[in-house]
């Protein structure tokens, strides 16, 4: 069977992160994205994770604990995306980004282009060789399309002596089906 978005992003990192490396969850949701990323880089690592909604680091912290599984490599930051250098100043090897609003949270707040490409930018230009930036773009709500077209154009335009970018989705599928779209460093 096919990979939906969600499993494909996982694949994709799993590709490439490695135990003690760094890496963005760039909308931190309902936590399972960091608390992937933090089995990935192990206790060597280091996830930064980032959401707006308080509601989101409090989720992530209960998931965690369900799980029995630690928060000593992850920092649960309460902030814009658009903030990452702010926040982190290492070379990271992955980014993940799930765009859209926080699952069973508030709808009206939802993600906007000009935050997430310049997020997007941020972790580029901290990517290493061969490093990883995933978008799972959720655009079936208002506001979504328009966020969804940016981004496009945005990776189109990508200089592709620098980066290799894919588009995965499925296109017989109704309801607006997530597209995933994964930018590669080459150099």
């Amino acid at each position: 069977m096919l990979d939906n978005a969600m499993q494909y992003s996982h694949r994709l990192l799993s590709e490439v992160v490695q135990p003690g490396d760094c890496v963005v969850d760039a909308t931190m949701g309902n936590g399972h994205d960091t608390l992937f990323l933090s089995d990935l880089v192990q206790s060597s690592g280091k996830v930064f994770s980032f959401d707006v909604q308080s509601q989101a680091l409090e989720q992530t912290r209960t998931l965690f604990e369900k799980n029995q599984h630690s928060l000593d490599n992850v920092e649960l930051i309460h902030a814009s995306h658009d903030q990452i250098q702010k926040y982190v100043s290492q070379t990271i090897t992955g980014a993940v980004f799930n765009l859209g609003y926080l699952p069973g949270g508030d709808k009206t707040i939802i993600t906007h282009s000009e935050s997430t490409i310049a997020a997007v930018q941020q972790c580029l230009a901290q990517s290493q060789i061969g490093g990883r930036t995933i978008l799972v773009c959720y655009y079936g709500h208002p506001g979504g399309k328009e966020e969804l077209e940016q981004l496009l154009s945005f990776v189109t335009d990508l200089d592709q002596h620098e980066f290799s970018c894919l588009r995965y989705e499925f296109i017989n599928q109704i309801n607006n089906p997530p597209i995933l779209l994964c930018i590669e460093r080459k150099k």
